[in-house]
């Protein structure tokens, strides 16, 4: 494996930010981590760092130990964007086994990770920020189960695919769990849909699919469901707040 330092910029309560690092860890490759809040992001990120965009995600491959505050050389390969970052680290580090050797598993992989990008991610986002429909969400559920092969992982073993969908997946019921302390949800709603996703034979194929996802250590080692969760509400606590 190359001997480049992977420098990222990245914060706990972002499922971006956690497709990455689930990446590396299953990679087994020694990476550093800047760290910040996104309710707080820090003014050089934008100046010095990412001024297109600012988000996390961001990936810096090769030169010294960066510290925050500090501007990565330009010269060095920099990359934004969660799925592109997979798709470089599955190609930089062939024997990682990021993705299938197998081309058809390879694209199966690819598809899946659009569908979740494509369908998922926006529901996952009007549910929160829109409050879109309940059935929408089960919808958009219903159909990237029926992605999912009969047993195992997207692509057969384990792969970058995995990792697009489950930090989303994650937050979701995660901050469904917050229930009455989200005052944007109508009373009994999100305990209503925690329920149905968690009980629901109708999810009985998603819910095994997350278990054995979450069976393996780069799962144990990126999730924090009482950080995300903490952030979550601080995070509606200032959208609520005139003048936010």
């Amino acid at each position: 494996m190359s001997d480049k330092r992977i420098t990222l910029y990245s914060a706990l309560e972002s499922p971006y930010s956690q497709r990455v690092l689930l990446a590396l860890e299953e990679a087994n490759l020694p990476y550093d981590v800047i760290e910040f809040d996104l309710a707080d992001k820090p003014s050089w990120f934008k100046e010095k760092v990412y001024p297109t965009l600012a988000q996390v995600p961001y990936l810096v491959y090769g030169g010294p130990k960066l510290q925050p505050g500090e501007s990565p050389s330009p010269e060095l390969p920099q990359l934004g964007e969660s799925l592109v970052i997979l798709e470089f680290l599955a190609d930089t580090f062939p024997e990682a086994r990021l993705l299938p050797a197998d081309p058809f598993l390879r694209a199966k992989g690819r598809l899946f990770s659009r569908a979740v990008e494509e369908k998922y991610r926006p529901v996952f986002l009007g549910l929160f920020f829109q409050q879109a429909p309940k059935e929408t969400l089960y919808d958009v559920v219903e159909h990237i189960q029926g992605l999912l092969p009969p047993t195992g992982f997207v692509a057969g073993e384990w792969s970058i695919a995995d990792t697009a969908f489950l930090p989303l997946y994650l937050r979701t019921l995660a901050i469904l769990e917050l229930n009455h302390a989200i005052s944007q949800f109508a009373p009994g709603f999100a305990a209503e849909v925690l329920a149905t996703l968690k009980e629901s034979p109708r999810f009985a194929r998603i819910r095994k699919y997350v278990e054995e996802c979450m069976a393996r250590p780069s799962a144990a080692k990126t999730w924090d469901p009482v950080l995300v969760k903490a952030k979550a509400v601080r995070y509606f606590e200032l959208k609520m707040t005139p003048g936010n």
